[in-house]
C-alpha cells in the first residue's frame, strides 16, 4: 500500500511541475511570437537590456509625468495588439485579465471624465488642460522585454498609468511581482459607465474583514494616525515595511481568518492558475496564523481608508484615499518578499555559476 501511496504522490508533483513547466512556456511562446511580429525599428525599442536599471525600477504615474521604457500600444498594429493581448492571457488569469484591461480602459474613460465635467461647467479650461496634459489613454502603455524570450533569463514589463506587471523568468522558474494595480476613479459616477469598480472586490473584503473583528480587535489592527495619500511603499517613496503591526492571523477566529484568505487569493490569483496556486500554496505553509492585518482611517468604503497584509512570505497594501482624500482613488500592490524582480530567482542562479 504505501509503494503505491509514495507513487502516487511523486507522479502528482510530477504532473504539477510539468504544469508550471507548459505554463511558462506558453508564456515565452507568446513573447516570442509578439517579437517576431515587430519590425527593426519596434525591435529597437521594445527589446532592453536585462541589466538596464528600468527593469527593476516601476511607476504607477501616467506617462505624461514619468516617461516608460519600451514600446507602447498605441505604435502597434492591430495585429501586434492581438498578440500583446495574447501574452496577457497566457501570463494572467481570467480576473487578472479583466483588472488589468480594465484598468487600461480606465484612462480612455478619463479623457471622457473631464470632458464632461468641462461640457457640463463643473470644471474650468484651465484644469481641463492641466489633466489632457498627463496623457492619459489606453495607447499609452508600454510594452518591455529584457532580454530575447529565448535567453535562459529574461523578462517583460507591461506599464503605465495605475498598472505596473513585472515578470522575471530564469529558464522555468517565474517571479511575478512587483504587482500594482490601480484605479481613478475608484467608482466610475457617471454615464453609462456609473457603478464600475475595478478592484471593488478587493475594498470590499478589507470593508468585510475590519467589520467582522470585534471592537477589541479593531482597536489591536487599527492604527490611529491620519491615511496615507498612497501605499507606504509607493514607487518614489523609498519606504519598506519592515515592522509588523496589526492584528494577527493567531488571534482571528475561522470565519475571520477565511477573509483574510480571501483578500490574498484575490491578489494572487490575478497571475495564471499554477503560479497562483504555487505562491498561495507557500503563503499558507507560512502560516496564515503569521499574517498580520492592519488598518487605518474610518471603517466606511466611502470614506478614505488603507490596509495592508503582512506576512512572512508577502505583502499586500491597499490604499483608497486620492489626492483630495475622497476615498475615490485606489493604489494596490503586492510584493513577494526576497524576490522582487526575480530577487531569489536570480540570486540561486548567480550563487550556482560561481
Amino acid at each position: 500500500m504505501f509503494p503505491k501511496l509514495l507513487l502516487f504522490v511523486v507522479a502528482s508533483l510530477l504532473v504539477t511541475h510539468s504544469y508550471c513547466q507548459d505554463n511558462n512556456t506558453e508564456i515565452r511562446k507568446s513573447v516570442t511570437s509578439f517579437v517576431d511580429s515587430l519590425t527593426p525599428l519596434q525591435k529597437k525599442r521594445a527589446l532592453v537590456d536585462f541589466a538596464d536599471t528600468m527593469r527593476t525600477e516601476w511607476n504607477n504615474l501616467p506617462v505624461g509625468l514619468r516617461p516608460r521604457v519600451g514600446i507602447n500600444i498605441g505604435s502597434l498594429t492591430d495585429v501586434q495588439r492581438k498578440l500583446l493581448h495574447r501574452i496577457l492571457s497566457a501570463a494572467l488569469s481570467s480576473q487578472g485579465y479583466l483588472k488589468a484591461t480594465g484598468v487600461m480602459h480606465m484612462d480612455n474613460l478619463l479623457n471622457m471624465y473631464y470632458d464632461t465635467l468641462l461640457q457640463r461647467k463643473e470644471i474650468n479650461e484651465g484644469l481641463h488642460s492641466r489633466m489632457r496634459a498627463l496623457q492619459w489613454s489606453h495607447q499609452q502603455f508600454y510594452l518591455a522585454i529584457f532580454n530575447h524570450p529565448t535567453d535562459s533569463i529574461w523578462g517583460f514589463k507591461l506599464e503605465g498609468h495605475h498598472l505596473s506587471l513585472n515578470f522575471t523568468f530564469h529558464q522555468q522558474r517565474l517571479a511575478v511581482t512587483p504587482f500594482f494595480i490601480g484605479s481613478d476613479p475608484a467608482e466610475y459616477s457617471i454615464t453609462e459607465y456609473a457603478g464600475w469598480r475595478i478592484l471593488g472586490q478587493e475594498e470590499d473584503l478589507g470593508v468585510k474583514l475590519i467589520h467582522l473583528l470585534s471592537p477589541a480587535q479593531q482597536q489591536k489592527a487599527t492604527l490611529s494616525q491620519a491615511v496615507p495619500g498612497d501605499i507606504i511603499t509607493a514607487a518614489e517613496s523609498g519606504k519598506r515595511l519592515i515592522d509588523y503591526w496589526g492584528l494577527q492571523g493567531v488571534a482571528m477566529n475561522k470565519q475571520q481568518q477565511e477573509v483574510l484568505k480571501q483578500i490574498i487569493r484575490e491578489f494572487v490569483f490575478n497571475m495564471e492558475y499554477e503560479k497562483a496556486t504555487a505562491e498561495y500554496d507557500k503563503i499558507l505553509k507560512a502560516g496564515i496564523d503569521k499574517v498580520y492585518f492592519g488598518w487605518i482611517g474610518p471603517y466606511d468604503e466611502h470614506k478614505a481608508h488603507y490596509f495592508v497584509l503582512n506576512g512572512p512570505t508577502f505583502l499586500i497594501e491597499f490604499d483608497n484615499s486620492g489626492f483630495n482624500h475622497e476615498g475615490n482613488h485606489i493604489h494596490a500592490i503586492w510584493r513577494e518578499k526576497n524576490n522582487e524582480f526575480g530577487g531569489d530567482v536570480l540570486k540561486k542562479h548567480y550563487q550556482a555559476s560561481h
